[in-house]
């Protein structure tokens, strides 16, 4: 179901990108403005598009791609007047240029700004490399256009990507909570090898939910970098924040054995029995909802219950579908063990959101 505007509007990442988007464009006007009005160059055009391009999600990267459009800026505009004066303009020239600029690309530093030097010299050699004095305005453009991002980058609420992660992360620990309810109610009945499938599909989801988290991660790190931001700190090094990624991601894992353990046993509960599936598959439900909600203490009382059941178990006659059961329970255990970790982070600090949080939990937890 696609978003409304109210959730929207309550969705912190969302206004996060706003407000990225406004910084952008507020640097392309100003670099616009001082170039064009200001300043009054004859060419303003190469200011708004450097304020375009350098402007980014965090300071650091709009310091070192700031970095990298000066070098690539200056390298197009010398070597688009060397090759004019010896060539002039022409088909061979344009050629001559594009290939060694790219060619000068290709080294790794320039990283993003790999088609930068193409691009520029050809702007160079097409509009007049003879002049001095353009030359010199083009390079005052590029300037304005690097200068002003990285100003307004700087100085306007500076980007601090510590909520988008924290967001992500929420909303892992609620997957694996209504993929262990849905497991443990679905083995109520007589599950089909497509429920068990479906049940592998989701991890797999889940497992995308965390890469995209741990992407997540490392861009609200680097966005500390630099940040003059006081609370920028203790993002610098979110050690807690990995710590819960790896948690969740055996918790995956885990599951995803488990559903592989109970898709080969075709006839499920007839083959274990009541004794074993009716408490194991009560623990199961009460995880799933322990892990939705954050609930440490009843996280801990499963793993109570876990306990006692696996003891009882080693007293009694073994069945021959022990294997099985000690499957089921081990799995089961390092679930707890992780999620009960992830609980007990709950919440982790950070700015309230704009507008309240749609989700009935707090906008401060987090997986």
């Amino acid at each position: 179901m696609p978003p409304t505007w109210t959730s929207r509007l309550r969705d912190p990442i969302w206004w996060n990108d706003l407000l990225q988007l406004a910084k952008t464009a507020l640097a392309a006007v100003a670099a616009w403005v001082i170039a064009a009005h200001l300043l009054d160059l004859p060419q303003p055009f190469l200011a708004p598009w450097a304020a375009l391009l350098v402007v980014h999600a965090t300071v650091y990267r709009t310091f070192s791609r700031g970095l990298q459009q000066i070098a690539a800026t200056v390298i197009a505009v010398l070597l688009a007047t060397s090759i004019g004066e010896l060539m002039g303009l022409s088909t061979a020239s344009v050629a001559l240029l594009l290939v060694l600029g790219l060619l000068v690309g290709t080294v790794s530093w320039f990283g993003a700004e790999a088609t930068t030097i193409a691009a520029t010299g050809l702007i160079v050699l097409t509009t007049g490399f003879t002049d001095d004095a353009a030359l010199i305005s083009r390079l005052l453009d590029t300037g304005i256009g690097i200068a002003v991002g990285l100003l307004v980058n700087l100085a306007v609420w500076p980007p601090l990507r510590r909520r988008t992660a924290i967001a992500a992360m929420d909303l892992i620990d609620d997957g694996i909570g209504d993929l262990l309810v849905d497991m443990a109610d679905g083995l109520h009945e007589d599950c089909s090898p497509d429920d068990v499938s479906g049940w592998l599909d989701r991890s797999r989801e889940l497992d995308g939910d965390i890469d995209h988290a741990w992407a997540l991660v490392r861009q609200a790190q680097e966005s500390a970098r630099w940040n003059p931001r006081r609370s920028a700190g203790p993002v610098r090094d979110p050690r807690a924040w990995h710590d819960l990624l790896r948690r969740m991601e055996q918790s995956v894992a885990e599951i995803r054995s488990m559903s592989r353990t109970v898709g080969d046993e075709q006839s499920h509960r007839g083959a274990w029995g009541d004794d074993f599936a009716l408490p194991w598959l009560a623990m199961l439900g009460d995880t799933g909802r322990a892990a939705k909600q954050a609930d440490a203490v009843a996280m801990g009382a499963a793993r109570t219950r876990l306990e006692g059941f696996a003891e009882e178990l080693r007293s009694t006659e073994r069945s021959p579908a022990w294997p099985i059961y000690g499957a089921l329970i081990i799995n089961l255990r390092n679930i707890i063990d992780a999620m009960g970790e992830v609980a007990a982070a709950n919440p982790l600090q950070q700015p309230a959101p704009p507008l309240r949080h749609p989700r009935g939990r707090a906008a401060t937890s987090t997986g």
